[in-house]
């Protein structure tokens, strides 16, 4: 508790003495966004997954910095039981946004930390087994909160002076590792 304390007024104190370095920054909210694609989770199949993203603008002319919350649920069912797990996610990522002649594409790479909160359950349905023995289904569940790191990769195509077409790779390495292939859009917002 007491690290706990003495690192959040540490991060306070360099964030004051550093007041100026935000100012000439240009963060704030510069976007707002949602994608949807495949996640593919380890050690099970395929799924959806959606996002929500928000652009919080630049640290520097190059690197901006960029807010994620994700969703995604994997369900297998065998022999009549069925166990799932799920994650819901936020993340904060930098993004280096590469220089290219075309402004019609602007390719990005970068990472981040995370924070996953996941449910694991499994259901098992009763058993007839004949001549009126029933052994009780039962459901069993379990929730863990877990640090992430995020690698991703990325384009964005402007589609008008306010919307951008957006896509995402991402590997996240966390207790359930995932690879995540994303399409979305952004709206720009303000100025």
């Amino acid at each position: 508790m007491k690290k706990t304390i003495v690192f959040a007024l540490a991060i306070a104190a360099c964030m004051a003495v550093s007041q100026n370095a935000w100012a000439k920054s240009g963060i704030g909210l510069a976007a707002i966004g949602v994608d949807a694609g495949i996640v593919d989770v380890d050690g099970g199949g395929s799924t959806l997954g959606l996002g929500v993203t928000a652009d919080m603008g630049t640290f520097s002319k190059d690197v901006r910095f960029s807010l994620h919350g994700n969703y995604w649920n994997d369900t297998e069912e065998s022999f009549g039981a069925e166990a799932g797990v799920r994650d819901i996610s936020f993340s904060g990522r930098a993004r280096y946004m590469f220089h290219t002649s075309s402004p019609k594409f602007q390719p990005y790479a970068g990472g981040g930390l995370g924070i996953h909160f996941y449910r694991a359950s499994v259901t098992i349905p009763d058993m007839d087994l004949g001549g009126g023995v029933i052994i009780p289904g039962e459901e069993f569940s379990d929730t863990s909160t877990k640090l992430g790191m995020d690698l991703s990769g990325g384009f964005l195509v402007p589609m008008s002076a306010r919307t951008d077409f957006t896509t995402d790779i991402t590997y996240t390495v966390s207790d359930v590792d995932q690879f995540a292939l994303k399409a979305g859009v952004s709206f720009k917002v303000g100025n």
